[in-house]
Order: C-alpha cells, then structure tokens, then sequence
C-alpha cells in the first residue's frame, strides 16, 4: 500500500462525522444517516436546555434576593430531579412496549451503523426510545436521577452570577469575564446532564472495549463535582487561603473548556483515573511499583496506605525505623510467592529469589538491616543538638559529628552509583542511550558456548553489580536515613509518608532510590551556604519524593520528545511514509513550536501517552492510564497452531531473562519497559509488569509467523539493527566503527541471550523422494520397521513379561494374554513406548515421560509420548549372540545413529487431502498415476529374493489355537483379529520372500539380551528363533498390513508415498480390515513414517550398513523424535514435551514438490533489544482511539502499514486483544532476579 492510503474509508469518515458531534455535545443525534421528522430534533434541544432552564429558575430568583444561593441551588436540584424521574419513567414504559413486538426497520442494510427508526408521532414508543434510550440497570435509574438532581443544584450554586463576580474580583476583569465564563460554563453543565440522564455519547477516551456497567455517564458530572468541590472548600475556609483562590479561578477557567478536553479525549474514564492515580501514589508516594493485575494494584495500594498511617502514629523515633525498614522489606517482596512455595506448586518458580533457602537468609538479612538502622539512629544526635532547617547543612562539612558521618555515606553512595552504572554501561551491546556500540561487547558470536566463552568478563561484571546492588546499596542508603536528623520531626503527615516511602524504596527499587538519594546527596553538598533553606525545610523524605517524581517525568519528556522527533523526520525521510500533506504538517509543527513542546510537557506531567493521530505528526495528549496500557490482566492472545512454539519458548526465554536482569545486562528493567526477541522468524514481545526486590514480573507475547509484507518488511529492519550492533561489519574510520548505525530507530539492541529453543529447517525433497533408487528400498525398510515395532508392542504389553538384568526384574502392565488367543485390543489402549534405556548408541531421553495412550488419535501421538516401560537400570554388556544373517555378516556390528538431516515447508499442510490435486512425480514416468506402483519400464515386474533360506510352512489359521514351539513365544503372540486379514493367500504367499527373517532373528536376540525373558539368553535366543509358528505369524500378520497400506509396490510413486504418509491410503484390498484394527492401523502408519524418515536419511547420509546400526536407528527415532504431521496433536505436544527432534513430511503445490520440515531442539543465540516505552504506548493509544472510537478496523489502514523506524505494525500486533492480535501471551510470570 502506497502512504497516501485513506487514513478513514468513506464509510468510516460519514460514520465518525455523526459520532463526533454527539461526543462533542454529551449525546444529541443532530446528524442522522436518514431523513427523521423535526420533532425528533426539536425533543433533543430541549432536553439539552431543561438543565440551563430548570438552573435558570434558581439563578433568577437569587438574583431578584427572593431565595439565598442555598436555596436557590435546592430548587433547582428538585426540579431537575423530578424532570430526570419523568423522562426515566417514560423510557423504562417505551421499552417494556417496544420489547414486546419489535418495529422492523424499513431498510434491512446489516451494514447501517445504526437501526433507521420508522418514526410515526412525537410520542410514540419508538421516538421515546430514540430519543431516551433509558438504562439496563434499574440501580443506574435511581442513582444517575439523583446525581442529575445534585448536579443542577450544586452547578447552579457554583455559577451564580454574584458568586463569580466575588471570585474574580480581585482580578479587575468584572462584568467582562463573569458573563462569557456564565454563558459557556452553562453550556458545559448541559452537557455533563445530557449524558447522564437522558443519552450517552460515545467518549474519545476510551478505556473498556464494553461499558457493561454503565460508568461512562458517570464520567463528565463526576469531573465537574470535582471542579466545584474546590469551590465548596474555599467557602468553607473562609476565602482567606490565598492557594485556593487563586485555584478556584483556574479551575472556573478550565470548567469553560471541558467539553473541548472530553472532545480531545485528555480526561481519563473513571476506571482507568482511579488505576492511574492509584499507581502513581503508590510509586511516587509510597515507594511501591506498579503492578501486574488490577486486583494486586488494589490490595498492594492499600495495604501502603495502612502502613503510612500506623507509621504517623507510633510515638518513638526508633520504632518508626524498625517499622518501617521491616514493612519495606516486606512490601517489597511477591508475598503471593511465598503462598505458592508453601503449597509446594510451581516449583520452577521459587518464592523470595531462593526458595526454601530464601526464608532464612531473607530473615537474617531483614534483621541485619533492621540492627544496623536501629544502631545508627541511637547513635545519631538528639532533636537537641541538629534544628531541622539550616542545621544539617552547617555541620555537614564538620568531622565527627553525625551529619558527617551521614555525610561520608552520602560518598559512599555517589561512588556506589557511578560503580553499578558503569558496570551495567559494560554488560550491553550499547552504550550512552544506545548512540554508541560497546568495543567490549563480543562479536560475530555463532553459537551459545563460544558466547559464554567470550563474555565471562561481562558475566564476572554483572555478578559484582548484582552483589552491590542488592546487598550493600540497600544497607548504605538505610543507614543514610537512619542517621538523618528530620526523623526526629515525623510527627507530620509529609514526613511520615516520606520516610515510609524512603525506607520502602530502597528494596523496592534499589538502582532508583540510589540515584534519588545521590541527587539529594549532591544538592546538600553543594549547597554549603544553606541559601535553599526553603528546600532543606522539607526533610528528606519529601525532598525524595520530590527528586522521584522529577527524574520520572524528566525521563518520560525524553522519551516522548525522541519519539515526536522520530514521527516527525520519519514522515519526510521514509519515502514510503510521505503523504502529500507532509510537507505542510512539518510547516505547521515548525510554526507551532512551543506549542508542541506544550504538548509533549503536559503529557509528560501527566504521565499520559503522546498519542500521534493515525500515527501523523499531529499529536495530542492522551488521557491518563495505567503503565501497563490495558484494562485486563494480561496473558489474553489470539491461539493458532504456531502458539505452542511460543508456549515453549516463553519458560526458557523467562529463565534467560531472569539472569540477564539480575546481572542488568537488559538495563534497569523498570516497570513499563518492553522488550523485543528475534529468532529466525519468531518475534517475542516482553513486558516488564512489576519489579521489587530480587523478583521482576513480565509478560511474554509471541508475534505471528505467517509473515505478511509488513511483518516482512519491519522483522527485515530489526534483522538489520542486530546485526549491526552483534555482527558490527566494518566500515570505514574509527569513529564510525563504534557508532550505532540505528540509533534513530525505537529498537536498542541490549544482549544476546542463549535460550534453548527449536530451530526449523525446512528443505525441498526432490532427488530424495523422487528418487526410483530409493525408493525401491521403501518396501523392504518398512516391513523391517514393523516387525521391529510389532515385536516392541507386544513385550512392553504383555502383564508377565518379565525382564530380568543382572538380577533385577521388572514387572510389566497392559493386557493379558489368554494362552495363544488374544481378544482384539481395544483401540482406546495403543500402548507403544519403548524402554527409555535404549541402545548406547543412540541419544535417548529418559526424562521425558508422555500422558495416558487413551487420548491418542494417530500413532504419531505413540511415537512421542509414551514411554511404558519406565526408568530401566543400566545393563552391563553381555556376551554376543550370533544369529543367523546374511553370508559374511554378523548379528551385531556396532553401528552410529544416524541423525536427522532432511527438512520441509509446506505450503497447504492444513488443506485437506482429498482437496489436493495429483502432482506429477518428479524423474518418473508420466503414467504412473496417484496412489498406483511405479513401472520401471526395460524391466519385469519381479519381486526381489532374499538371501536368506527359509521353510515354508503353511498359512495360519486364524480360526485354530497358535502351537508355539517355544514356551517364550506366548508373550509375542498377536492378537486374533490381527490375523484373519481378508486377502487371498496367494497374494501373501507371493510376498513371501519380503519379509526380513534375518532382522527378525536380529530383533528377538536384541530382546533377549535387553532381558525381556528369563533364562540363559543364548537358549532363548535359539529357541525363539527356531519357532516357525511365531516367524509365520509375524509374516503373516506383516505382509498383510503391506497389502492393506497399499505400500506393496516394488517402486511406489513419490504422490503414493505421501498420501500415505499422511494417512490417506488410495483404498487397497484390505484397507477396510486395518482401519477396523485400530490399534494395528496405528501401528503400520507409525511403522510407515519411519521408513519414510529412514529413507530421507539413507538419501542423505548414506545406507544402512549393518543390523545393528538399523537397530539403533529405530530406537534413536523413537527416543528422540516425532515423526509425523504438523496438524497432529502430536506434533503439539511434542513441542510442549520438549522432544529432541520433529519431522513432518509436507506438499508444496506451488513448486510442485514434496518439502520436509525438522525441529531440532538445542541452545541458540536470541537476540534481544529494549524499545522506547513512549513510542510503544503512544502508538497504543492511538491505536485505541482508531479502534474503539473511530471504529477504523480497515486491515489495510495507513496506520497499521508498515514503518521500519517505529515499528508500526509489530507494534499493533502486540496490544492486547481484542486491539492486538498476538498469537501466544503468558500470564504473568515471576523471575527471580536476586
């Protein structure tokens, strides 16, 4: 899309045209989308007027002195009671008639923005309804009828003409202000009536997406209460305060322009004001931090509260120390932690940073600092001895004393914050706010233990950082307080809340309170002469409080300006950002200059987004909120298959985050900050929610990764900002070496962190699956793969199979076998680990352990979850068994796993397969169609001999006992069902020759030394292998599956080869019979895709060469991988399992090729980057706006377009929905950072 796209689509701008007015006014519908009869405009005026009547009756009657103001407020507030009482009543009538039969509009447009109402007389039902839409809650009747009376009353009272002569009239403005400050402030009450009593408009500021409860009426009368409670207190003190004076005068200013701040959406909602002004109290007024949900801001808050005022009343000096150093303590901490951890859940989450370690080390920590407090302070001077004004300052250059012993603490502390920030400056990829790159940041760095290896400095420096500045700075800045002298003064309210707030803090939010302090610090030694007496008065717990508040905005007005000055350049510089009006926006920012700066101030003041209109550089303030944004808790997300990745990745990217903050190698991680991830195409969001001592709270966010063009277009920017910080390719000149190329952009790249994550491959099959070559070895691959898991299927089922290894036996559960007759398995019982030992060779996992079989669907969810056998203790070789095999080969060759190498993406894995159009084989003939055997023309069609010398015996009779040879055999006997397969037996008897006898005799001695049976091995090897009732079952029941599968061809075609791979065999003989076995279907498909896997490997690592090494292949595969299809529940929990490798065959309709796809799990390199909170939150907020009041969800609108400086779209993917649209979303997750 081109950048002069419709910030609004026509439909949009007509429908915002008619809202805006209704805003502006409180609720009238002047402009409709319809013709509507004059009465229906005639009744809104009115109704818009009856306040200013109704007050002007009260104002009238005071003026001619027949009533005094107090009486004159009451009748009107009557009068507009009743009035508010009639027209609730009306509605409440209009809507139990109209609720009955419903009027059908006249044109049925599902489109319209609102219901076109069939008017037919002034009165009528519908015109009442119109007009007074009327209230869902009948307590909202009673209670917004009484506020619009109280609201008439007191803004009569408020806006008597003598009343506003008396407020101005120390000014000299006289009758020339008070008549245009009457008129409009009139105008404004009208406006907060409208909407509360008789129609809500739809307000620009926005929090909810749905206004359940009916609050936003609330909202304009609620704000000019407000304005009159002012006036109301300098009544009541008498008009002698000279500070309410002069702000009941700018407030009777400011009421003149509300509805202009309601337009302009700078007034907050009631629920996002209360959550705001709550947080900012407790950060900036107790010491708190802002939280992570709602329900925690609101117990953390008062709780807060509570301790500021028991410390206003404890009488003695050094109890006020002790209480307040041990509630800091405690406040600091996530006490809801330590619930968890005497619960004994979520053990990867400790309470207290360590666990059940954490208690007493964070007892004996508490009570030294609590000792150390108490000391200080008793050895500090008496009230006596130090004034709490000039006093301090005079002393503090003297030794000996105690203000100079505060004083060298005060030393301590400046150096112990140059030290902690320069060792944080030292552990990023970027230092001075990311203009420059760290020349002692390693480089070029590929993978996770040559990282480790080059950054063990950076590790040693992050490790001294964490000890100062979790252990001593805390105790320094305690006994800076402890042995202030305007302790001795805290029998003010300022002062107690300031020290509780001081000695909060100091755990809360140590690197902060560092600085505050040194800033206080630096101010008194500068100040030798004592000429700010005015500010050493205030005590240092106020002089804190002020310092915090300060360096807050002064970081956010930073913050905001980069960002202005980003939308403002970019606009111009980004080519594909110009619109045409961009020119005259930079003239006009250019013009209004402190203007501008106005605006980004006030927001700054307020702690408000900058919110730039459609993302232009047309900025306004938004309206106050909380830091996190949103009213929800977090962990909301739209879930698609590609979440589970996310889902994996966020425990082990929590855990690598837990270092990096601990170590500040992320920066001061303060509450608000968000961070971006970036690992070949995923996209982790992160959101620092809350941070105390030791711990941090952070929500992760995953971004989709089915990249569109601007997802392409801002993930190739963020690919181009890593590498040129971690990569840093050389340019020319030394200054440019270590300057940051992408300084201008949101993203500041901090640090690479190992995480173990899955990497994909993906590659394209042809020359492998399509290969005549290879795949004349599928048949023979996959009968060999199912003997070896028919046999595996019945030891690990059978209830006596007992496993003898060195003595120990093990005993087994699952079905037990009826003599040689076994009833047919049920399919809800597919049990089909192997032992999690396996064979030396190959890379098992034992640790992994899968759910119950019963919710399995397909034999993927077998081959990667369960394991029934257990922890099996390990074997010490035993002596060879040789069997019988092939002339110069013995039984057992070592051999080497072969690993995973072939890799696909597909295109239409979700499509379903009969919807898939056949693909022409790629190197084969042209009349091999879908699903029939290959003809390899020049050749007979003969099937291939084996080497191995056999006795025929005849075919089984499934209807007649098994007469096993061989007493061991019982417990490898399949079931009935499985051997009655309705095929001709001359169709069996020609496969015959397939079937492996050699590694079916390799299989039975493997098992007979995993000690599966008991006994000498050799004697039972012998015996099992010369049972030829127990070959020809196996053979039977093997070769009948090959049929039934469709996969007896000598060369199947590569289309055949995948339809069955995924399930949708073309309907052979047979077929019907191995999908009524449920069990054995699962089984065979399973059996299938591991030849499947085994031929790509063969392909290309090269053949099998010996049993042994087939052996241990198989059980490689089935220890470490998932071989499957993406669209399987297995393939998910795989994935959340952890499982070491995942394989999903794959179609690629497009290219016409067959693709495959491996994840392999291990330790990789992410990169991660901080990102300018301002820019994040004021894009929020216009996104907000845009949705929730423009309703401007056009997926193709200008400000969701992509822009590689701001990161526009990631940005909105990121919000949380129903805004946003991240895929994944953790809920809050805890990290200990001690």
């Amino acid at each position: 899309m081109g950048p002069d796209v419709p910030l609004l689509n026509d439909y949009k701008q007509e429908f915002f045209w008619k809202r805006f007015p209704q805003t502006v006014l409180g609720g009238p519908r002047f402009k409709l989308g319809y013709c509507a009869p004059p009465y229906v405009y005639v009744h809104q005026l009115v109704l818009f007027l009856t306040p200013w009547l109704l007050g002007g009756v009260g104002t009238l009657l005071y003026q001619l002195r027949v009533l005094d103001d107090a009486r004159a407020g009451i009748l009107s507030g009557a009068l507009m009671l009743g009035a508010g009482a009639t027209l609730q009543t009306l509605a409440q009538c209009a809507a139990r008639r109209t609720g009955t039969v419903q009027r059908l509009p006249a044109a049925n447009n599902i489109l319209a923005d609102e219901e076109e109402v069939e008017f037919t007389h002034c009165i009528a039902p519908e015109t009442v309804r119109f007009v007074v839409p009327g209230k869902r809650f009948m307590v909202n009747v009673v209670l917004h009828t009484v506020l619009a009376g109280a609201l008439c009353g007191l803004g009569t009272w408020y806006l008597l003409p003598d009343r506003l002569s008396v407020v101005y009239g120390d000014t000299g403005a006289g009758m020339g202000a008070v008549v245009p400050v009457f008129v409009l402030s009139w105008v404004t009450l009208c406006i907060a009536e409208y909407s509360l009593i008789v129609n809500t408009a739809t307000e620009t500021a926005t929090f909810q997406p749905q206004d359940t409860y009916e609050i936003t009426p609330l909202t304009r009368p609620l704000y000019i209460l407000a304005f009159i409670a002012v006036d109301l207190a300098l009544r009541c003190m008498g008009g002698g305060v000279a500070e309410l004076q002069v702000a009941s005068q700018v407030l009777h200013v400011l009421f003149v322009v509300l509805p202009l701040l309601w337009a302009l959406g700078m007034l907050s909602p009631l629920d996002a004001l209360l959550l705001w002004a709550m947080e900012q109290i407790l950060v900036h007024g107790l010491g708190g931090s802002p939280m992570a949900t709602n329900v925690r801001l609101v117990v953390m808050f008062l709780a807060s509260v509570c301790v500021a005022v028991s410390t206003f009343f404890i009488p003695s000096s050094l109890g006020v120390v002790l209480f307040t150093v041990a509630m800091g303590y405690l406040l600091s901490q996530d006490l809801t932690q330590v619930m968890v951890l005497f619960r004994g859940r979520n053990r990867d989450q400790p309470s207290l940073s360590l666990g059940w370690f954490g208690l007493p080390l964070s007892v004996l920590l508490l009570a030294g600092a609590m000792t150390e407090a108490g000391l200080l302070h008793q050895l500090s001077p008496s009230p006596g001895n130090v004034s709490l004004g000039s006093g301090p300052v005079e002393v503090w250059g003297s030794a000996g004393s105690a203000p100079g012993r505060q004083a060298a603490v005060g030393w301590l502390l400046i150096a112990l914050l140059l030290v902690t920030r320069v060792l944080r400056e030292l552990q990023g990829a970027c230092v001075c706010g990311g203009l420059f790159l760290n020349p002692l940041y390693p480089r070029q760095v590929s993978s996770a233990q040559a990282f480790r290896r080059r950054s063990r400095g950076l590790r040693v420096a992050g490790l001294a950082r964490r000890a100062l500045l979790n252990l001593v700075c805390p105790l320094a800045m305690i006994a800076f307080l402890a042995m202030d002298a305007t302790l001795q003064k805290l029998h003010t309210a300022s002062l107690a809340i300031g020290f509780t707030r001081a000695f909060r803090v100091v755990w809360q939010s140590s690197e902060d309170a560092l600085l505050q302090t040194v800033v206080v610090v630096v101010v008194r030694l500068s100040d030798r002469e004592g000429t700010a007496h005015h500010w050493h008065n205030l005590g240092t717990g106020v002089q804190l409080i002020l310092v915090s508040m300060v360096s807050d905005r002064l970081s956010q007005f930073l913050a905001k300006l980069k960002f202005t000055l980003t939308v403002l350049i970019t606009s111009w510089t980004e080519t594909k950002q110009r619109r045409q009006s961009a020119g005259a926006l930079l003239a006009l920012n250019g013009a209004l200059c402190p203007l501008l700066l106005a605006v980004v101030l006030l927001s700054a003041l307020l702690a408000a987004p900058l919110l730039p209109l459609f993302t232009l550089p047309i900025f306004l303030v938004g309206f106050p909120r909380p830091q996190r944004s949103w009213p929800e808790t977090p962990g909301m997300a739209c879930p698609c298959p590609d979440s589970v990745y996310y889902q994996q990745l966020s425990a082990r990217l929590a855990s690598a985050l837990k270092q990096a903050c601990a170590n500040g190698v992320l920066g001061s991680c303060s509450p608000g900050s968000h961070f971006l991830g970036r690992f070949q195409d995923r996209v982790a969001w992160v959101t620092v929610l809350e941070k105390g001592y030791g711990y941090c709270t952070v929500n992760i966010k995953g971004l989709e990764l089915q990249e569109t063009s601007c997802h392409t277009v801002e993930a190739r920017r963020v690919d181009e900002v890593f590498e040129g910080a971690f990569d840093r390719l050389e340019r020319p000149g030394r200054f440019l070496r270590f300057l940051n190329p992408h300084w201008e952009n949101s993203l500041r790249p901090c640090s690479t962190l190992p995480v173990r994550v899955y990497s994909d491959a993906r590659n394209v099959l042809t020359g492998i699956i399509d290969s005549p070559d290879h795949l004349r070895q599928l048949r023979s691959d996959f009968l060999k793969t199912l003997v070896w898991i028919l046999l595996r299927h019945c030891l690990q089922d059978k209830p006596y199979t007992v496993r003898r290894v060195k003595g120990h036996s093990l005993q087994l559960s699952g079905r037990k076998s009826q003599s040689s007759q076994h009833p047919e398995p049920s399919p809800g019982n597919i049990k089909m680990a192997m032992p999690s030992q396996g064979h030396p060779d190959s890379s098992s996992s034992p640790n992994l352990r899968g759910r119950d079989s019963s919710s399995l669907s397909s034999f993927a969810d077998w081959s990667d979850e369960d394991d029934l056998f257990g922890p099996v203790p390990a074997r010490k070789p035993v002596r060879m068994i040789m069997v019988r095999t092939e002339e110069g080969q013995t039984g057992l060759e070592s051999g080497v796993s072969l690993p995973g190498s072939a890799e696909i993406h597909s295109l239409y894995e979700n499509m379903a397969l009969a919807s898939l159009p056949t693909l022409r084989p790629l190197g084969l003939g042209l009349g091999m169609g879908l699903g029939l055997p290959a003809t390899d023309k020049g050749r007979d069609h003969q099937i291939p001999t084996v080497t191995t010398t056999t006795t025929t015996t005849p075919s089984i009779d499934p209807t007649q006992p098994l007469n096993f040879s061989c007493p061991y055999s019982e417990s490898l006997s399949l079931a009935t069902a499985w051997r009655n397969a309705p095929l001709p037996s001359s169709r069996l008897q020609a496969l015959r020759p397939c079937f492996p006898e050699d590694w079916f005799h390799f299989c039975l001695s493997r098992f007979v030394m995993e000690g599966f049976w008991e006994g000498e091995p050799e004697q039972v090897c012998r015996a099992l292998q010369e049972d030829q009732v127990l070959r020809e079952l196996y053979s039977q029941v093997a070769l009948s599956c090959l049929v039934a599968l469709g996969a007896d061809a000598a060369v199947p075609s590569p289309s055949l080869l995948f339809r069955v791979y995924c399930g949708d065999a073309p309907w052979p003989d047979g077929l019907d019979w191995l999908r009524a076995n449920k069990e054995l279907h699962q089984l065979t498909l399973g059996a299938f895709r591991y030849s499947v896997k085994l031929l790509i490997d063969q392909a290309s690592l090269g053949p099998v060469e010996s049993l042994e090494e087939l052996y241990t292949t198989l059980q490689d595969y089935h220890d470490n991988w998932f071989i499957g299809l993406t669209t399987e529940r297995g393939w998910h929990d795989g994935v959340l399992q952890e499982k070491p490798f995942l394989f999903s065959l794959g179609q690629d309709l497009t290219m016409g090729t067959y693709t495959g796809r491996v994840l392999s799990l291990q330790e990789n390199l992410m990169q991660v980057g901080v990102l300018n909170e301002e820019c994040v939150r004021g894009q929020w907020a216009n996104l907000s706006w845009e949705l929730l009041y423009a309703t401007n969800d056009d997926e193709e609108r200008y400000s969701i377009q992509a822009h590689p400086v701001m990161l526009r779209n990631l940005t909105v993917q990121a919000a949380d929905p129903p805004l946003g649209y991240p895929i994944y979303s953790s809920q809050p997750l805890h990290l200990a950072c001690l």
